[in-house]
């Protein structure tokens, strides 16, 4: 898969796993395991982007004596989540029209 794609669907993935509540890295992964495998230093690398993107912010709380941060989507971060879904009603298109020879086969 071309890495761009690749990378647009992952964040995309992050942010949604996070649209209806603030959450933290752990749970971040135990949330999309059954839908895509990712690494915890692929997640964090991908939730730097986004903070850089001001697509989602981070707090900190204490919690069982350490430090967690919660990451919470922005407007940005909800309106990327629109757009995906828009752009990707293209892209069943394409799919639809590349496997249509398919069949005659």
């Amino acid at each position: 898969m071309d890495i761009q794609l690749k990378r647009g669907l992952l964040d995309v993935c992050v942010l949604t796993a996070i649209k209806n509540e603030d959450s933290y890295g752990y749970k971040i992964i135990k949330d999309m395991k059954p839908y895509i495998e990712m690494s915890e230093s692929t997640l964090y690398t991908i939730l730097k982007r986004l903070e850089l993107a001001k697509m989602l912010t981070v707090r900190s709380c204490e919690h069982g004596g350490r430090l967690r941060k919660y990451y919470h989507i922005t407007p940005l971060g909800l309106r990327r989540i629109a757009e995906f879904k828009s752009e990707w009603r293209e892209v069943t298109s394409i799919y639809q029209f590349v496997i249509k020879g398919d069949e005659r086969q």
